[in-house]
């Protein structure tokens, strides 16, 4: 009689952050992990996560929001947490945790089947600067990101005027990866990252409690972390078009 599988694909969700930490001390041939080194390992887990934030896009935490236009009204700010001082319905349409933004839109009737979209012109800070009159009113084309520690500021250029105020701006932006939080926690990621996760924080922890493998362990999670930044995304087509060359002509 032949063996079934499991019928299941839910090992990234079902792997804690405890059993993370396990296999990480597992690899530096350390086992019964402590109270102090589940706590520390939580903490240097936590700042590889926020190392990744420099290493590209990371495709799985884009989001889009529409952003309900104000006539006048220059700048928005989505504030990091509640923690920084706002509160929940403060930030425009509840969104927190954003990095950039990528692209927007003006959108027109989002929730009519007439919905029509004019690209906006993502603009740096001299351009914007160079505006002689930032609070001039009319249809939004422009706008420029301000990426402070507590929030994200977008400014945009014109400033709606009474007719622009009945549209949205719809955007796609990028969201920071989730705190660890409770060591009973999933981690904020696909599948295809776990591996190099694992790899990651025990090279981290190699650091602190094995100097001998830091190396060894830095090749292996660079490695691993290539292969899962090279599948991720969403592939498209490309299309090469060789150019014609006549020499003396």
């Amino acid at each position: 009689m032949a063996n079934t599988t499991s019928g299941t694909t839910t090992f990234d969700k079902d792997f804690s952050i405890d059993e993370i930490v396990e296999e990480s001390f597992e690899r530096l041939g350390i086992q019964q992990v402590s109270g102090y080194q589940l706590k520390t390992s939580r903490r240097s887990l936590n700042i590889m996560l926020q190392e990744w934030g420099n290493r590209g896009i990371h495709y799985w935490e884009i989001a889009e929001v529409d952003l309900d236009l104000i006539q006048g009204q220059a700048e928005y700010k989505f504030f990091r947490s509640t923690a920084d001082g706002t509160s929940a319905t403060s930030n425009p349409n509840g969104v927190y945790g954003m990095s950039d933004v990528l692209e927007a839109q003006l959108r027109s009737d989002r929730t009519q089947s007439d919905q029509s979209d004019s690209p906006m012109t993502k603009v740096d800070r001299s351009t914007y600067a160079a505006f002689s009159n930032k609070l001039s009113q009319g249809t939004p084309n422009q706008y420029w990101v301000q990426r402070f520690i507590d929030h994200v500021s977008i400014n945009v250029y014109p400033t709606p005027d009474a007719t622009s105020a009945s549209k949205d701006v719809h955007f796609y932006y990028i969201k920071r990866i989730q705190d660890i939080g409770a060591y009973t926690n999933a981690t904020d990621m696909p599948f295809r990252f776990v591996p190099c996760m694992v790899s990651g924080l025990t090279y981290y922890l190699s650091m602190k409690y094995a100097p001998q493998l830091t190396q060894q362990m830095k090749l292996v999670y660079e490695d691993e972390f290539q292969r899962a930044l090279q599948e991720d995304g969403s592939a498209s087509s490309t299309f090469i078009t060789p150019k014609a060359y006549y020499p003396g002509t």
